[in-house]
C-alpha cells in the first residue's frame, strides 16, 4: 500500500538547526554597503579583514575585534566589532559567549541600522541553538524576524521566520512552526524554501491537501531543486498517487544524478516498485 511509505522521510529540513553564522557574509553586510559615514572606508576594511580572520585564524580575529572595541568611536564601530567577536567565538566553539557578543552587537546596531540589528539578533539565536538554549533561541529569532518585518525587509524577514520555524519544530511546537512559516510565505511569496518547509510540516501534521498545494508552489518557484522533487514524491505517495510519486522521484534522478538526493529518490522508487508491501522508512 503506497500510503504506508515515507512516514518520516525528508524531515531533516525542519529538524536541522540553523548555523550560527548563516546570516553572515564575508565583507560588509548588505545593509551597510551604501551607507554614507565619516569612517565608511575604514569601517569596511576593518570589518572585512576581521571577518576574513575568523575563517583562517579565529584567535587573531578575536584579538582584532577586542582592539577595535577599545578604539571604536561610533555605534557602528561597536556593533561591527562585536559582530566579528561573535563569529570568532563561534569558530572557537564558545557558543554562550558568541550569543552574548551577537546580542550586544544587535543592541548597538539597532541605533544605526535595524535590518543589520535583526541579522545580528538572528545570529545570537542560532548560537543559542548550538549552545543548547532552544527557548532562548526562539525568543531571539522571533525578535529578529519582528524587527525585519517592522522595517519592511521582507526577504530577510522570511528567512528569519524560516529559521524560527526550524527551532520551533525542534522544541516540539509544530503548530507555532506552521504559523512562523505562514508569516514567511506572507512576507516573501517567492521564497521557495518557505514553501518547501511548509509542505514538509503540513505533511507531518497529516494535512496532505495543504502539503500538496504548498509543494506545487515550491516546484513552480524552483523546479530543479531535488529536495522539492523528493518532498513532492513523498506527498504524492502518501496521497495514493503512485505514478505521480514515481515521476517526482525520477525527476530527482535527472536533475541531481550521483547525489545523496538521487540515492534517496532511487530507494523510494525501489520501494514503490517492490512486489510486496515495503516497510515504512525510518530516519
Amino acid at each position: 500500500m503506497t500510503n504506508l511509505l515515507f512516514t518520516s522521510a525528508a524531515l531533516m529540513f525542519l529538524q536541522v538547526g540553523p548555523n550560527p553564522a548563516a546570516n553572515d557574509t564575508l565583507g560588509v553586510p548588505e545593509e551597510l554597503r551604501d551607507r554614507p559615514a565619516r569612517t565608511q572606508v575604514d569601517q569596511r576594511s576593518t570589518l572585512t579583514e576581521c571577518l576574513r580572520q575568523t575563517t583562517t585564524n579565529p584567535q587573531a580575529a578575536l584579538d582584532t575585534a577586542q582592539r577595535w572595541r577599545e578604539y571604536g568611536e561610533t555605534d557602528l564601530d561597536f556593533a561591527q566589532s562585536a559582530h566579528c567577536l561573535g563569529l570568532a567565538l563561534v569558530k572557537l566553539e564558545r557558543m554562550v559567549e558568541a550569543q552574548q557578543a551577537f546580542e550586544l552587537a544587535s543592541a548597538e546596531a539597532s541605533r544605526v541600522n535595524v535590518a543589520y540589528a535583526a541579522r545580528l539578533a538572528a545570529m545570537a539565536g542560532n548560537a543559542a541553538v548550538s549552545g543548547g538554549d532552544v527557548e532562548g533561541a526562539i525568543a531571539l529569532l522571533d525578535r529578529a524576524g519582528g524587527m525585519a518585518l517592522a522595517e519592511g525587509q521582507n526577504e530577510l524577514a522570511a528567512d528569519l521566520r524560516v529559521d524560527l520555524a526550524r527551532v520551533l519544530v525542534r522544541a516540539g511546537r509544530q503548530d507555532d512552526a506552521a504559523l512562523a512559516l505562514a508569516e514567511a510565505r506572507e512576507a516573501d511569496m517567492m521564497d521557495a524554501e518557505a514553501w518547501l518547509l511548509s509542505a514538509t510540516l503540513s505533511r507531518r501534521l497529516e494535512r496532505l491537501g495543504e502539503a500538496f498545494d504548498q509543494i506545487r508552489r515550491a516546484a513552480l518557484l524552483d523546479p530543479r531543486n531535488p529536495q522539492i522533487g523528493l518532498e513532492a514524491g513523498v506527498i504524492a505517495a502518501l496521497s495514493g498517487r503512485g505514478e505521480d510519486a514515481r515521476a517526482s522521484f525520477e525527476s530527482v534522478l535527472r536533475v541531481a544524478p550521483g547525489t545523496p538526493a538521487a540515492e534517496r529518490a532511487q530507494s523510494y522508487l525501489d520501494q514503490l516498485n517492490a512486489p510486496t508491501e515495503p516497510e515504512p522508512i525510518e530516519e
